[in-house]
């Protein structure tokens, strides 16, 4: 399997949907909902019983069943401290499963295959996007971070992605390059600021000298928050772990702050005032932020165009590979190498 989508996968349909959850013994009453999700197919479904659940059905070939099971342990290792995630739920199999039902791992099962479809399910979760201008989000949005920095802290990912910028800024860029999405007249000049954006990051990279990685959320931007407002649990929630990874901090961090660079230190300070609370950080980390944008933008590039043929891609982004796209990319890449050389933070 690869990680475009399989024809099996992108024909996912309702019954099947409905089909998999009550092997598990989770029947649903009819009413399904899919759910802005990209990467992997997500549904909201609801139960006989007047329940609902979350179920996210993985893309074929992205992660393997140890790099899911170990953000399920993970996930499940927050949620038993407290921290406010959305942990996976445990399964099992109903009395009347089909015998190709597998459930992994054995002593806490959270992962189910069947049919070529893997899955795991998790209680709804509603919420809104947090609100960055309201007095205080930040700070509580640093100490909610700071308390999961400081379980991730305890050990280490053994399956999952370990980040290195400079090794995964130069992988991205060698795909784009092979994809054929980049239009003639602009594979030269995008290849020319690529180099020098990476030129950058790596030299970035090597000023701030060596970090500890720890086990993070990764894709830590608002729309992976959910705020509730009401009860024992407001404030902000993760639902998703899909992109768990071992990296520096700051990675978490970094998508929180936006604007000029005034705007973003004040933010900063607010988010690592609360972060201090429950966590150490290194500021020499800082220096990274840059670098890390860079590599999101090469990356985002990549994973398009990894994507492209499956036909949710064309659909949601139908400006990537045209031409202004990519002299837009090209500016941004140039823009970033210039921030990078005079150590923007």
């Amino acid at each position: 399997m690869t990680a475009a989508a399989t024809p099996a996968y992108a024909g996912l349909t309702p019954r099947q949907v409905l089909e998999a959850l009550e092997a598990v013994g989770l029947h649903g009453d009819g009413r399904i909902l899919q759910l802005n999700s990209y990467e992997n197919r997500v549904f909201q479904l609801f139960l006989e019983d007047g329940g609902a659940v979350v179920a996210k059905f993985y893309r074929p070939g992205r992660w393997s069943d140890a790099q899911i099971v170990e953000e399920h342990r993970f996930a499940t290792e927050l949620a038993a401290d407290e921290v406010p995630v959305v942990p996976p739920l445990p399964l099992r199999a109903a009395a009347d499963a089909p015998a190709g039902l597998l459930l992994q791992p054995a002593d806490a099962p959270t992962l189910a295959t069947l049919a070529h479809h893997r899955f795991a399910v998790a209680t709804r979760c509603a919420g809104r996007e947090p609100e960055l201008d309201r007095p205080g989000t930040l700070q509580r949005l640093g100490r909610f971070i700071g308390r999961l920095h400081a379980v991730g802290r305890r050990g280490a990912f053994q399956h999952r992605w370990v980040m290195d910028p400079v090794r995964d800024g130069h992988a991205a860029r060698d795909a784009l390059l092979a994809c054929g999405l980049i239009p003639d007249t602009h594979v030269d000049s995008w290849r020319s600021a690529c180099d020098q954006a990476l030129a950058a990051l790596q030299a970035a990279i090597e000023r701030a000298g060596p970090l500890r990685w720890l086990r993070l959320h990764g894709d830590c931007h608002l729309g992976n928050v959910l705020w509730r407002e009401e009860g024992e649990q407001a404030g902000p929630h993760m639902v998703d772990l899909d992109d768990a990874c071992m990296g520096p901090a700051v990675q978490d961090l970094w998508m929180l702050v936006s604007g000029d660079a005034l705007s973003m230190h004040a933010q900063l300070d607010e988010l690592l005032d609360g972060y201090r609370a429950f966590a150490d950080f290194d500021r020499r980390e800082l220096v990274l932020i840059e670098p890390l944008r860079t590599l999101r933008l090469v990356r985002h590039s990549a994973w398009l165009a990894a994507r492209w043929h499956d036909p949710a891609f064309p659909a949601a982004f139908p400006f990537f590979g045209s031409a202004a796209w990519w002299s837009q990319h090209t500016a941004q890449l140039r823009e970033q190498a210039e921030a990078m050389a005079s150590g923007s933070a």
